[in-house]
């Protein structure tokens, strides 16, 4: 669904709404064709600094993992075969951790057993290990052997009931991969787990994607930026120099916006607010687009007198995808892209609802994927998560809508309960909630008990 900057924006007419699945749907596209034509050049980045950036090749494994058959627990390294509680094994040895049998000793054979430690690599001769736990050592603890630290003339059998299968605590060689296998695909976002994994093949840096820049800019003669000197701050008749007024309030959508940009990966570049003047907001979307290939705008995209929005952008001749969607928070979202200008590329923005739980909740429906795919991340996904809910929930159908609620995991079946809120400005209520319940659009009952959707945050 594409709209021309002369239809319902510049005749002032309520645009129609589009279900929350066809939104979804449509920046989903727009994303796809971000990727397809992704080209940026990768730059080395330090393994410590990773986390949180886009890998821009494959990674491939140096050579087998592991690159020898490794014990997972600590033990004796054995023939299973061998192993009778009535016939002890005598242990020739210990191999520790970074250790190795080494090469002129001979293999393990019928009857002996080797003292082994987790992470040590599995001795020839021997196809299994029998833990610690459920073996019993005899001998004498007289004499050693030629390091100084292994007690000769001991034995080892293995507790009563026990038994073994061959390759019992042993992770074989090359069983996780084998040297030249892809380990991790191109456009794969690095969490802990992906750096571990980069680690273990000793790279030091990986070639990533570079950060998206995105523009950020709030509008509003009611805002504040409390990044502001007071002394910037005017003051009206009768009023106190440099004190924000009783009307006004800090500007916070642009920090929210800010710190949900870092989290997804991307570099956010934020302006003092605009003003509801057609000229200022104009000069600052101006700046942004300039400035980075992505613009985040809140408020001003409503259907008030001074909602100005889409009317300056509609005049720089954008191409709106949508304007307005069947949910709550957030239906009055704005999304489309600025064409190319003289040296500015095609730009992509999105108009956010000004209330600060709309804000939030716009940002991880519709902008996360978008920035993702800026960024070259191939495997995101949203946050979805299933929990019982903890009490009736009544909704108005309609609308498709994100509750603040609270997931409470410490049963053994998560529960969720709605978090009591004044709607979609109350910045307390969403504090206090650590994820978002669905509401379908069609459903004007939940019920206690019933399994329901989670956004996470």
């Amino acid at each position: 669904m594409q709209r021309s900057p002369s239809s319902d924006v510049l005749r002032g007419e309520p645009a129609a709404l589009i279900s929350f699945a066809e939104a979804c749907s449509i920046v989903a596209a727009q994303a796809d064709a971000i990727q397809a034509a992704l080209t940026p050049e990768a730059a080395n980045c330090e393994l410590i600094n990773a986390l949180g950036r886009t890998l821009a090749v494959a990674l491939v494994a140096d050579r087998d993992q592991p690159p020898f058959p490794r014990v997972t627990r600590d033990g004796y390294a054995v023939r299973a075969k061998d192993l009778n509680p009535d016939l002890p094994l005598r242990v020739i040895g210990q191999v520790r951790a970074g250790e190795s049998w080494a090469a002129e000793n001979p293999p393990v054979a019928a009857g002996e057993a080797l003292e082994i430690m987790t992470g040590a690599p599995l001795p020839p001769g021997a196809d299994a290990v029998l833990m610690v736990e459920h073996a019993q050592e005899t001998g004498s603890e007289s004499g050693s052997d030629a390091n100084g630290r292994v007690p000769l003339h001991r034995s080892v059998r293995p507790l009563p009931g026990r038994t073994l299968t061959p390759g019992e605590n042993v992770v074989p060689e090359g069983s996780e991969a084998r040297r030249g296998d892809i380990l991790l695909e191109p456009g794969s976002r690095l969490g802990p787990e992906q750096v571990a994994l980069a680690a273990s093949c000793g790279f030091l840096s990986v070639p990533v994607y570079p950060k998206p820049n995105v523009a950020i800019l709030a509008t509003g003669d009611e805002l504040v930026d409390a990044s502001m000197h007071m002394d910037e701050i005017a003051a009206g008749p009768g009023e106190v120099p440099g004190a924000i007024r009783a009307h006004q309030i800090y500007d916070s959508n642009s920090h929210a916006l800010a710190a949900l940009v870092r989290q997804a990966g991307g570099t956010p570049l934020r302006q003092s607010p605009a003003r509801d003047d057609l000229d200022d907001l104009a000069a600052r979307i101006r700046k942004g687009l300039q400035a980075a290939p992505f613009l985040l705008l809140t408020g001003g995209v409503s259907m008030g007198k001074f909602d100005l929005v889409e009317e300056v952008l509609a005049g720089m001749g954008a191409e709106f995808f949508f304007i307005g969607v069947k949910m709550q928070p957030g239906k009055p979202v704005v999304f489309g892209r600025v064409p190319f200008d003289g040296d500015r590329p095609e730009r992509y923005f999105f108009g956010l609802p000004g209330n600060p739980v709309s804000t939030m909740v716009t940002f991880r429906v519709f902008v996360e994927p978008l920035l993702a795919a800026l960024a070259g991340d191939r495997s995101w996904q949203p946050n979805i998560a299933m929990a019982k809910l903890a009490a009736d929930f009544q909704a108005k159908p309609g609308l498709t809508r994100f509750v603040p609620a609270h997931l409470d995991t410490s049963a053994a079946l998560p529960t969720v309960a709605a978090v009591r809120t004044q709607g979609s400005g109350d910045l307390t209520a969403n504090a206090r909630a650590n994820c978002y319940l669905i509401v379908p659009e069609d459903c004007d009952l939940l019920s206690a008990n019933q399994m329901v959707r989670l956004l996470l945050r």
